[in-house]
């Protein structure tokens, strides 16, 4: 019997849009069981130091309607070992704005040690929440 793959990505998701979906698709064309990590508000605020448009549980609610994604649990922290060691997931997903970081760089040589693949997806041009709310803010 083959092993069912896990998948892991994470995100804010504040005004979902398509280059949300695009990750959560791609992602899931490459395991079986993808798990999305939602961030809190508190989260969102201590990194950001702004909380998101969208509060949590209405994030987490429009990302577990999603018909690629299997399972949502907190982001609490952004401690990406710390997941992989609650969840064990096989492959974790991120966009490749990402790629050649220092975080990502030592990431990649702790999950090589324990078989865990980081896939880089294209970040989609053009569009992300940051860009929207700028765009709300010129317009009120």
């Amino acid at each position: 019997m083959e092993k069912r793959v896990i998948g892991y990505t994470t995100g804010v998701f504040d005004m979902f849009h398509i280059g949300h979906l695009n990750i959560l698709r791609r992602a899931k064309e490459q395991c079986d069981y993808l798990i999305v990590g939602v961030s809190t508000d508190e989260l969102c605020a201590s990194y950001k130091h702004k909380k998101p448009i969208i509060p949590y549980e209405e994030r987490k609610a429009i990302v577990e309607a999603i018909r690629y994604v299997d399972e949502v649990v907190p982001q609490i922290d952004r401690d990406k070992y710390g997941a992989w060691e609650r969840i064990r997931f096989d492959r974790m997903f991120v966009g490749d704005d990402w790629k050649g970081s220092p975080l990502f760089s030592e990431l990649e040589e702790k999950f090589k040690k324990v078989g865990v693949e980081i896939i880089y997806f294209p970040y989609t041009r053009g569009t992300s929440s940051t860009e929207l709310r700028d765009k709300l803010d010129q317009l009120g």
